[in-house]
């Protein structure tokens, strides 16, 4: 049986300053994005772990999936309600991994090139999740098909699409966007979008 959770849809600052409400996510994509094989995809945690995973897709929908409702703010001040997530908990896939202690960030690898980074307490949060369904249905492939991170409680681009990887690291390093002048943490109700 699946756990239900949600993000912080129930907040009375829900709509964060600057953004507005828009029916469903505009894609955005940094280059062609590889096609994938799902029988030779794997995703892997590694970096400062005492136990690296190298997983199936199928090995990863295996483990006990959640669902969560969470908004999604696009630091170019667009917002969706309510989008239906269903994956792992990021907190479960470090339980299975062990961080050393000197692990203090993460940077999320992607298919097509694409990094993003932020602290690793965010991989611990009840609402920060490993995706391979949206809206009920595997995530379409302009939306990071076979697996998306959710991380609701900051902007949209670090919740990378495609991912293949999550590196945990013990220095802050910026991705494809903070290396272009994003904020390294993008917080939307403190408008964090540029540095």
């Amino acid at each position: 049986m699946k756990s239900i959770i949600s993000s912080d849809t129930n907040r009375p600052d829900r709509l964060p300053p600057g953004q507005k409400w828009v029916e469903k996510p505009i894609v955005y994509d940094i280059k062609k994005v590889p096609e994938v094989d799902l029988s030779n995809f794997r995703f892997r945690l590694y970096g400062l772990v005492e136990n690296e995973l190298i997983m199936s897709f199928d090995e990863i929908k295996k483990l006990e999936p959640v669902e969560l409702t969470a908004d999604f703010h696009c630091v170019t001040t667009w917002s969706v309600k309510n989008i239906l997530w269903e994956g792992v908990q990021t907190k479960e896939l470090l339980r299975m991994c062990s961080p050393k202690e000197s692990a203090q960030y993460v940077i999320v690898h992607c298919r097509e090139g694409y990094t993003t980074n932020f602290p690793l307490n965010y991989l611990l949060e009840e609402d920060s999740i490993l995706a391979w369904k949206m809206n009920s249905m595997p995530i379409p492939k302009s939306n990071g098909y076979p697996l998306r991170i959710v991380i609701p409680k900051l902007y949209a681009w670090k919740s990378a699409k495609y991912v293949e990887a999550i590196e945990l690291v013990e220095q802050d390093m910026p991705g494809f966007w903070e290396d272009r002048g994003y904020h390294m943490r993008g917080d939307p109700w403190l408008e964090e979008r540029y540095e």
